[in-house]
């Protein structure tokens, strides 16, 4: 999702509660949301636990598995990992919160996407440093390379860059990861232009995304996908109730075409009919298509989003409330 500034007020992590499984309706392989707060505040660098950033509700989370979600994307600072420069050591302060909420949530049975939430940048600058790049996935493959429940993102949306670039940093990230040791983990590979689903192909960043080599072969290629006019997520109308499967198709025949899977790491929709009937459509478009789609995540969820548009956070995000119980069936 497309923001640079989010204003935030402090919020006390929840005890963690016990919550019953529940037998998942899909036959997708991921299906969650995205956790919010480790990644606000990037305007004030380091900044500071509880007045600039937060980490994840446990007991929201909990609730959420309760509900047959698996899978939770963790936005994450890069600048707040590894300060200073790419290379360099880490901020164990702010690693120690990340390994707290991976742990929670692998400890739980799902899957914690550890997503550097920088759309390519580095303290506001494009990353071209592809060695760099790769030092810092080093550091964190490093971390977490005997946990098979742990996913690495690239890095969320990059965009406004060179296609070739983009490749070449995914590229850097999966050979870092796997010589670190994470050799069971999966890779989602995130393109430029957002990483829209709509304008994959058009886009052109395909056309080097498509020629990503894994050892382990278990890249997954991540594309966001609202449904607002502009496909950017801060609207809570929808263009129709069958924008999000015309916005998919492309996408869906590129994956087939190359032998790609793909997931949806970030869709939402506004609390209204005709959203609900579009992110139905969408989703049971992807079902039917699941050789290729293994899953999607809803943006977002996390302590500090208040009323927010898309809220999915227990008790009481308007989507939460509001969109979740018409998608039980692709949960």
């Amino acid at each position: 999702m497309k923001f640079t500034e989010i204003l935030v007020t402090a919020a006390a992590i929840a005890g963690v509660a016990a919550a019953p499984s529940k037998k998942r309706a899909t036959k997708f392989q991921f299906v969650g949301a995205n956790e919010s707060g480790a990644e606000f505040g990037n305007q004030n660098l380091p900044g500071q636990l509880g007045k600039d950033y937060t980490w994840p509700d446990q007991n929201a989370i909990n609730t959420l598995i309760g509900k047959g979600m698996n899978t939770f994307r963790v936005p994450i600072q890069m600048e707040r990992f590894i300060p200073n420069q790419l290379t360099g050591t880490v901020n164990e302060t702010y690693a120690s919160g990340l390994d707290t909420i991976v742990k929670y949530i692998t400890g739980r049975g799902a899957y914690a996407i550890i997503d550097p939430h920088n759309f390519g940048r580095y303290y506001g600058n494009v990353i071209s440093d592809v060695n760099g790049f790769g030092a810092w996935w080093t550091t964190m493959a490093k971390r977490y390379a005997s946990n098979s429940k742990v996913i690495f993102d690239t890095n969320n949306e990059f965009h406004d860059e060179d296609n070739t670039l983009v490749a070449n940093l995914n590229q850097k990230a999966i050979n870092s990861i796997r010589a670190a040791g994470a050799t069971s983990q999966y890779i989602f590979v995130e393109g430029n232009s957002w990483t829209g689903a709509w304008h994959w192909v058009s886009s052109g960043t395909a056309d080097g995304m498509g020629k990503l080599t894994d050892p382990s072969n278990k890249i997954v290629y991540e594309m966001h996908q609202y449904l607002d006019s502009d496909g950017s997520g801060t609207s809570t109308a929808c263009v129709s109730s069958t924008i999000g499967m015309e916005r998919l198709q492309a996408a869906t025949a590129w994956l087939k075409a190359n032998g790609k899977k793909g997931i949806i790491g970030e869709t939402a929709g506004g609390s209204n009919s005709q959203c609900i009937a579009a992110l139905q459509g969408m989703l049971g478009y992807m079902q039917s298509n699941s050789d290729v789609w293994t899953g999607w995540l809803w943006w977002g969820a996390g302590p500090w989003w208040g009323n927010y548009i898309y809220g999915m956070e227990p008790p009481s995000g308007v989507a939460y409330t509001g969109v979740l119980p018409s998608l039980t069936q692709y949960i």
